[in-house]
């Protein structure tokens, strides 16, 4: 399966989930790795858009594309099995121990999420500490632009 991220220039082959084990997000808790991943290009430029400051547009960004195994073990939580507070901002700690417990485990590599910021959509968040992460990889980057209309103010 294919699953896409945009990462800044210097981190666009970074697997290891270091930037979400360092900053902690919706589904995980600082300490934790876990790498994030959509399920489309578009998710990918929203879920970046509702974090940056109106009036600053990204650079120095890459679409990545990751491939797992289509045989891989996959845990999928859908809107009604979440914590009613599952979408809130800023986000709860509910979600973010059951990414951590879903790392901890290790029994599935990929973990799918409902995307909090676009109804109907999904985020595949990657187990670095999975036996078969090995077989996640890079299949190409490319530099990203980003369409200064989603950031004026």
């Amino acid at each position: 399966m294919i699953v896409y991220r945009l990462s800044r220039g210097p981190y666009r082959n970074d697997l290891s989930g270091k930037g979400a084990e360092l900053a902690g997000g919706r589904w995980n808790s600082k300490g934790t790795a876990i790498l994030y991943t959509s399920e489309s290009i578009a998710l990918c430029t929203v879920e970046i858009a509702v974090h940056m400051p109106l009036g600053i547009v990204p650079r120095d960004y890459h679409l990545v594309r990751i491939q797992f195994p289509d045989t891989a073990s996959i845990k999928e939580f859908a809107e009604d099995e979440l914590p009613e507070d599952w979408k809130s901002f800023p986000h709860a700690n509910s979600t973010q121990e059951l990414g951590d417990a879903f790392v901890q485990e290790a029994e599935h590599l990929v973990l799918k999420v409902p995307s909090a910021t676009v109804q109907g959509n999904f985020n595949y968040l990657l187990n670095p500490r999975h036996p078969d992460f090995r077989q996640v990889t890079v299949v190409d980057t490319v530099p990203f632009d980003f369409d200064k209309r989603l950031f004026v103010k």
